[in-house]
């Protein structure tokens, strides 16, 4: 009885992906240049949150000076994405 129940429960989920991925099909593809843009992005996001959760253990003033200038040039980076 748990094998159709987790069946159904797996049937559900994929259901409620096929849902959400029509619901974008209005918007039309992105292009490769889209794509690249926000891949890099997504990149720098990713590598600003790094250099956050470094910042709260970073003891060596040295390297939370980098970890400072790291961040400037990441939100700077970000700024340019933007516009």
């Amino acid at each position: 009885m748990a094998r159709g129940w987790e069946s159904k429960s797996i049937e559900s989920q994929m259901e409620d992906v096929g849902k959400r991925r029509s619901g974008h099909a209005d918007t039309p593809p992105m292009t490769d240049e889209e794509r690249k843009h926000q891949a890099r992005y997504n990149q720098l996001q990713l590598s600003r949150t790094r250099i956050q959760q470094e910042m709260i253990t970073a003891c060596n003033t040295r390297f939370r000076m980098q970890l400072e200038r790291e961040l400037a040039f990441l939100d700077e980076e970000l700024q340019k994405l933007k516009t």
